[in-house]
């Protein structure tokens, strides 16, 4: 089993109309579809992922403050609430929990009022634009940031105050390398 033993994936509002809605730019995958692949990789990464969708902000809320100390990442789509939701923003930053930010569609090509998100910046990382892969990314990132910040101090494992993580995804596996900085690599 590698680092982490659970993530919670959470999708926002009308994520549940995924193949049905706007289908030029969110795809024609379902939520089920992708809740599926999301699944299938965290098996394949020897964890399990705990998938929750809400169009109601306060059931993210709760869903984010209940995950403190129970899992060791979080994916979320915040999707509308993420131009909004000071709410959420602040359950983020409220929890000792790495949080990656995931968007089906590239919000930068979109509207104007979407390129803000309150949620960027309290979230470990943001990944848009790569449709249902955007999720299996965020997870990726998720395990990568978990490791690293589960790294001890004084184990002979770079801690994560003198180190890199680089992480790949080649065919749902996920590689972790961490190396000490030398001064020649901290300029």
């Amino acid at each position: 089993m590698g680092c982490i033993m659970k993530v919670l994936v959470i999708h926002g509002p009308n994520l549940n109309l995924l193949g049905k809605r706007e289908t030029k730019i969110y795809g024609t995958l379902s939520l089920a579809q992708i809740d599926r692949r999301i699944t299938q990789r965290a098996g394949e990464q020897g964890f399990e992922a705990e998938i929750f969708q809400s169009n109601a902000e306060g059931d993210i809320v709760t869903a984010l403050q209940k995950a403190a100390g129970r899992v060791k990442g979080i994916v979320i789509n915040p999707a509308a609430y993420t131009h909004t939701s000071v709410a959420i923003r602040d359950a983020i930053a409220a929890i000792d929990v790495p949080v990656v930010e995931v968007h089906l569609s590239n919000i930068f090509r979109r509207e104007e009022f979407r390129h803000e998100s309150l949620i960027s910046e309290v979230a470990a990382g943001v990944i848009s634009g790569f449709g249902a892969e955007s999720y299996l990314l965020g997870i990726d990132a998720a395990v990568a940031r978990s490791c690293s910040i589960s790294l001890p101090r004084g184990s002979g494992v770079c801690p994560p105050s003198s180190c890199w993580a680089r992480m790949t995804s080649r065919i749902g596996r996920m590689t972790v390398r961490c190396a000490a900085r030398t001064s020649a690599s901290a300029r």
